[in-house]
């Protein structure tokens, strides 16, 4: 997770304390930008998406996965025409949580509280509170 990323976090954990998790799981390694490509990489990426505040995660989510030849997981639109436009493989976080559903490695049902806490936060997905596991279910994503 880029260093970006983890700033994002640490100011959304100052006011939902359950983002704290995030910052402390074990297996997600934090990662300052600071090899030349890196950071190269990154200024690219943040011209053309950052604007204030907005989209530094995204535009430090690309770089990673441009100079590491990784996948960005982003939700953003712009981020993902941009990663498709400069031959970055990227994958929405949905499609990164079903497949852990598919693994057993989380449950539908942790998976739809999340998916709702999100939508509360205002966080936009392409179904209501409560309707992960139908719309996962129906679009083939979960068994």
């Amino acid at each position: 997770m880029p260093d970006v990323v983890v700033e994002e976090l640490r100011r959304g954990a100052a006011m939902d304390g359950r983002i704290q998790a995030v910052l402390d799981a074990p297996w997600i390694e934090h990662r300052e930008l600071v090899d030349p490509l890196e950071v190269a990489t990154y200024a690219k990426y943040a011209a053309l998406l950052v604007s204030g505040d907005r989209n530094r995660g995204e535009a430090g989510v690309l770089a990673l996965a441009t100079t590491m030849n990784g996948v960005a997981i982003v939700d953003d639109g712009v981020a993902r025409n941009l990663a498709g436009a400069h031959g970055v493989r990227y994958r929405p976080t949905l499609a990164l949580l079903c497949e852990a559903i598919r693994q057993d490695l989380l449950t539908a049902q942790l998976v739809s509280a999340l998916a709702d806490d999100l939508i509360r936060g205002k966080y936009r997905l392409p179904f209501a509170i409560g309707q992960f596991e139908v719309w996962a279910s129906e679009n083939g994503l979960i068994a």
